[in-house]
């Protein structure tokens, strides 16, 4: 739950989940949430789920009413509803590991300082399983780039991952969200005095025939890095992911968050939710863009992912997905930026 600049709360419901709003005096209604509440939100609203963004509902003190929430069962130990922790792999979930509060878990690793070595794995035919490694940054509360503007920022990244393996800042137009563009290269570089990197690694757990990270309060560096402020988390981090799948046929991936999140197939943009907004998704049909993406089956390519956690309101963090990994993760080796 979120605390509105009103005094109300904002309760974020999955779409198509129901509820039922209760007056003093009325019957308990039961609604589905409807067009009418998608869009970004106004005046401290909870926001739309026009994007797959998380869906807002506040109470009206004036009427005198409490909310009443008709959650799934599978929803009822989650954080973000008030529940307690779930562990929903208690049997499988690898050792040290945290679990999400819906699947997989993760686990935060050492710091990675300067001259500490890349990590390459060399290509396993069998498959690497489910735990990836990533690279999280934490950002010092006063970036420029973080707690601005709010809004969709699609178009701002080039079409191809550059030669260092980053994403490179290329808008076509104006932008919303980004104040600094020279500070855009410290997203995913690690710089002295801005941001402390960490491995992170990422389990996916077995959710109906795929493997599914999903975390609706994702804060993994809490209680780390630099100090968390007055929100109680440590949100401003970015999450940056490289390895290799190999495409066979048949596969997909899918990914719900907020805020920026940048999905490169063999070196290709294939996903854009550039911005600061509410959890929003997409998803990647691969046989669908197999020559879009300049994909041949039995090969094996690179898939590199970049997300952002920019604004101090929600973090969610989902991916679901049947590629074959053929290696766990690469930390790339730090390139200086171009002057």
């Amino acid at each position: 739950m979120q605390r509105t600049r009103f005094g109300v709360y904002a309760i974020a419901l999955s779409a198509g989940v129901s509820f039922a709003a209760c007056s003093s005096g009325s019957p308990s209604v039961s609604q589905t949430p409807n067009d009418g509440f998608a869009g970004a939100p106004s005046d401290g609203g909870s926001g739309g789920a026009g994007a797959g963004g998380a869906l807002g509902y506040a109470g009206s003190a004036a009427q005198g009413g409490a909310l009443v929430l008709e959650l799934p069962d599978e929803m009822a130990g989650s954080p973000s509803f008030g529940g307690a922790p779930s562990e929903p792999y208690p049997d499988t979930l690898p050792d040290g590991f945290i679990a999400a509060d819906r699947f997989g878990g993760y686990r935060v690793g050492e710091e990675i300082t300067e001259g500490s070595p890349a990590e390459s794995p060399d290509i396993d035919s069998e498959g690497c399983g489910t735990t990836i490694l990533a690279v999280i940054r934490d950002f010092r509360q006063d970036h420029q780039n973080f707690e601005g503007e709010n809004g969709d920022d699609r178009g701002i990244v080039a079409p191809t991952l550059g030669d260092d393996r980053k994403p490179v800042f290329a808008p076509a137009g104006p932008t919303l969200t980004v104040k600094d563009p020279a500070q855009f290269a410290d997203w995913y570089r690690t710089v002295d005095g801005l941001n402390k990197a960490y491995k992170l690694e990422l389990w996916f757990g077995p959710n109906a025939g795929v493997s599914s990270f999903q975390s609706t309060a994702f804060f993994p560096l809490d209680g780390m890095g630099w100090e968390e402020g007055n929100t109680g988390h440590n949100f401003h981090f970015t999450t940056e992911i490289h390895t290799r799948f190999k495409y066979e046929g048949g596969e997909s991936f899918k990914f719900t968050g907020d805020d920026d999140v940048w999905v490169f197939i063999n070196d290709k943009l294939a996903i854009d939710l550039g911005g600061v907004h509410y959890a929003q998704d997409a998803s990647i049909d691969i046989d669908a863009r197999a020559d879009e993406l300049g994909l041949v089956k039995g090969e094996v390519y690179a898939f590199d992912m970049f997300q952002n956690e920019r604004h101090s309101f929600e973090s969610n963090f989902r991916a679901d997905t049947n590629l074959n990994f053929v290696d766990c993760g690469t930390i790339v080796p730090e390139v200086p930026i171009p002057k």
